[in-house]
């Protein structure tokens, strides 16, 4: 039976085109980045998000599988990437806003995306003092491929 809170989600699915802009870690300065995204349903009750961007120096690819934690009221998300790196994030989605958010003893991360029907304008932060203080990593824009 497919999960019904899930189900707000599937404005998310689908196949994205998707940009790293605005990145304090990129050289040279103003360079985006290109790749894709594909967001589908992995069973009845999660959603499984596959990120691929650039190319040699600049590739990366990661996944999310985001699901929901009934008795605690709250959309989850597992993180993994190629550099081996694992993680755990807090997801809210009221429709128009997304967020994803952790707060490790190494950093605090938030990803937070305004949604439109065929475009989602996001920007990753972070936190080295615990989110007293942020910093923006980059920007990601999807767009409906």
């Amino acid at each position: 039976m497919r999960n019904t809170e899930l189900e707000k989600l599937d404005g998310l699915v689908g196949a994205w085109t998707t940009t790293m802009s605005d990145a304090w870690f990129l050289e040279p300065p103003g360079l985006e980045v290109p790749g894709t995204t594909t967001i589908e349903r992995l069973g009845e009750s999660f959603l499984l998000m596959r990120s691929e961007l650039g190319e040699s120096a600049h590739h990366s690819a990661m996944s999310f599988v985001i699901g929901r934690s009934d008795p605690n009221d709250a959309y989850v998300a597992l993180y993994q990437d190629d550099r081996g790196v694992c993680r755990q994030y807090a997801v809210t989605f009221d429709g128009g806003r997304w967020t994803m958010t952790r707060e490790d003893p190494d950093l605090h991360q938030r990803f937070i995306a305004d949604v439109e029907k065929d475009r989602i304008l996001g920007r990753w932060e972070a936190s080295e003092d615990q989110g007293r203080t942020w910093r923006k990593d980059f920007d990601l824009t999807f767009e409906r491929a």
